[in-house]
């Protein structure tokens, strides 16, 4: 999800599991103008049978908020929602085309039809910081919230991710985490530096869970975030959100080994084709860089080879040696 969605912040009841909210079966639902507790009713009752079908919380709070503002604006009829949407100024295109999505399931769960109406977001490029903004960033936050941004800093984790973490998840001795994956991706076991294993082992201990919320980590980071950026007139700080600091993993992991399959496992993804935006990013960023490297030679294919599976890349022959080299 591009950061325009990440921005779309749930409240504290949206962010809670759906799993818990039981549906008044006695609620009206159908065609025509609905009623407050009607049309809450009704979308109560649409996430309860989301949830009952896998649909996990931090999906649920998002489509709950989508729903909630637009049964405050509208009517939820097909006519008034595409009103609303062609007037708002607030949400911006890729969150509109969200929006179509969300009440279109909605619609059909309520054995309803429409014509959508179409948006297309603008294709984006990932934004992606400098280190000393991230820094800056995580050095002015409190003790929790600088462990979490740590963490993923260094792992690339999603919110979602690190936010679920079990104290029984981190090894300290060998210092890696174990990543329960969240939107189809795959588990991985990563590897944490000195500097967040201290952290984590001063942190308060007081349940199974490290971090508490997502919702109460987001909610800490974005007021800490305004903070900071006034405090430190900094507006780049503003343009950071969680989702960035997988953007910054990703690229610098490319950009220190060239090696694409290691980035799709580091990321946990499934399909290539969503890690490869990564080598054109990286590109793009360091292209006026003075990059060094560590040269090597192999005089055979078995010394090739053992060249490959360390690092480093072919970069020409001369003369029947092969010459491969690996950023220091």
């Amino acid at each position: 999800m591009n950061r325009a969605s990440e921005e779309h912040r749930p409240s504290r009841q949206e962010d809670s599991a759906w799993s818990q909210v039981k549906p008044d079966k006695k609620t009206p639902s159908g065609e025509g103008t609905a009623q407050p507790t009607e049309k809450t009713g009704r979308i109560v009752t649409y996430l309860w049978n989301l949830s009952q079908n896998g649909v996990k919380g931090n999906t649920l709070g998002s489509y709950s908020s989508i729903l909630r503002k637009l049964a405050k604006h509208t009517d939820l009829t097909p006519e008034s929602v595409k009103e609303y949407l062609a007037k708002d100024k607030e949400w911006n295109d890729a969150t509109k085309s969200l929006t179509v999505i969300v009440y279109g399931s909605f619609l059909k769960f309520s054995g309803l039809t429409w014509q959508p109406p179409k948006y297309k977001p603008p294709e984006k490029i990932p934004y992606v910081p400098t280190e000393a903004d991230i820094d800056q960033l995580i050095a002015g936050s409190g003790r929790k919230l600088t462990t979490f941004l740590q963490f993923l800093k260094e792992t690339g984790a999603r919110s979602g991710e690190a936010a679920k973490l079990k104290w029984s998840d981190v090894d300290f001795e060998r210092r890696v985490a174990t990543i329960t994956p969240e939107k189809g991706s795959r588990p991985r076991i990563l590897p944490i530096s000195h500097n967040p294993i201290e952290m984590l082992e001063h942190h308060p201990k007081g349940s199974n869970r490290i971090w508490s919320t997502l919702y109460s980590m987001k909610s800490n980071f974005y007021k800490t975030r305004r903070s900071l950026a006034f405090k430190l007139q900094n507006p780049r700080l503003k343009e950071i959100g969680l989702h960035t600091f997988r953007h910054w993993k990703t690229t610098m992991e490319y950009h220190k080994t060239r090696d694409i399959l290691h980035v799709q496992q580091v990321l946990g993804h499934r399909d290539l084709r969503n890690t490869l935006i990564y080598i054109n990013l990286e590109k793009a960023l360091f292209q006026n860089a003075a990059d060094e490297f560590n040269a090597k030679v192999a005089q055979n294919l078995d010394e090739a080879c053992k060249l490959l599976e360390v690092g480093f890349e072919y970069v020409t022959e001369i003369d029947g040696t092969q010459i491969f080299r690996k950023r220091k």
